[in-house]
């Protein structure tokens, strides 16, 4: 098939193009050109043909598709705007025979409005933030195009995805010293308790679906998880890191997400616990049964076999940073320890008045 895939070199779409390449399919890639290499340094050797340009120019955008002619599947990777669905739409009416979207599980609402998880793809959607309210409404573009025939749709949801040359994510949005932190024994910041459920899925098997989605007739106009298949608490995934990599037994230090929120007040700060507030402080668990099913999902990279790929890859390439030079951390939980020490004091006191 010839395939073309709008972005082509992230987390994602990297392993999507090495899978189609193995299996034979002739792959184009839209993008900017900025990347020589795909995600984590992949090579693609000149098998890939690469339209250089700008999606975010819509009319230069949809002159370049119509002057590229047409394609068996489209996988749109890095459409996050209503104005980027619309444009979408318009230029591939018409010149394709599947549209493969990427949307994502934060497309839900959070918690589950029913308490019925794990979700499934029918499950009330909202959006808590921008980035999942814009895909929100992409979904609803292509839905309609869909219904109206303009494309033929499938929508697939990965939920957390990583592969080698990816940084850890932890409730401070994937700080680069958390390696560091973990070998030395240094505290861990864990947000709540550490008991909300969380999965992640190596770009490789969420990338087999997109694979087997691409021109699959059973697949038009359906949408589908690709997610992790171990529920680990926040506790769990780190101390499944830690076991991944040697380290000792990490110290959990658990901080209320809203507290977290109020100690980090610049704009710089608050962004490292934005994702905590909207979504890593709820449950995240999905039903993988109709990709299963439909796209041949397979779950096969446990958390701690990929947890030590990516710190292996992360050694070798200078990504972890020396938590020595960072206080930050360090900082953090002295003020939360002192904010206790204090709520300690005056409630006692209150207690005797």
């Amino acid at each position: 098939m010839k395939i073309l895939i709008i972005g082509g070199t992230g987390l994602i779409s990297t392993q999507i193009t090495r899978q189609l390449l193995a299996r034979g399919d002739d792959v184009w890639h839209f993008n900017r050109g900025q990347r020589a290499t795909g995600f984590g340094g992949v090579q693609f050797a000149g098998e890939v043909q690469t339209i250089t340009g700008d999606r975010k120019d819509l009319a230069t955008f949809e002159r370049q598709i119509a002057e590229a002619g047409e394609w068996d599947c489209v996988v749109d990777m890095i459409c996050y705007r209503p104005a980027e669905a619309e444009s979408a739409v318009r230029a591939f009416k018409g010149r394709c025979g599947h549209f493969v979207f990427c949307s994502t599980v934060d497309v839900y609402a959070h918690p589950h409005p029913d308490g019925a998880l794990p979700y499934r793809e029918d499950a009330p959607k909202f959006g808590r933030n921008a980035y999942a309210a814009g895909k929100v409404e992409c979904e609803a573009i292509f839905d309609a195009a869909h219904a109206r025939g303009d494309l033929n749709v499938t929508i697939i949801r990965p939920a957390a995805t990583y592969a080698e040359g990816a940084h850890f994510l932890d409730s401070l949005r994937g700080r680069r010293t958390y390696l560091d932190r973990l070998r030395k024994g240094k505290p861990i910041i864990v947000h709540g308790d550490g008991q909300s459920l969380w999965c992640s899925c190596h770009a490789e098997d969420v990338a087999r679906a997109f694979v087997n989605a691409a021109g699959n007739l059973v697949a038009f106009g359906k949408r589908y998880h690709v997610t992790g298949e171990e529920f680990l608490t926040w506790n769990q995934h780190h101390q499944t890191v830690a076991r991944a990599i040697g380290a000792p037994e990490p110290k959990l230090v658990h901080i209320p997400t809203g507290v977290l929120a109020q100690l980090l007040p610049s704009q710089t700060l608050a962004d490292a616990v934005h994702w905590t507030l909207t979504n890593f402080q709820f449950n995240n668990i999905f039903d993988n049964a109709a990709a299963r099913r439909d796209l041949g999902f397979r779950y096969t990279i446990r958390w701690e076999e990929g947890a030590k790929r990516m710190a292996d890859w992360l050694d070798a390439h200078g990504g972890a940073a020396n938590s020595d030079d960072d206080p930050f951390d360090d900082r953090l939980i002295a003020a939360w320890e002192r904010a206790c020490v204090h709520l300690q004091r005056d409630y006692t006191a209150a207690a005797h008045s």
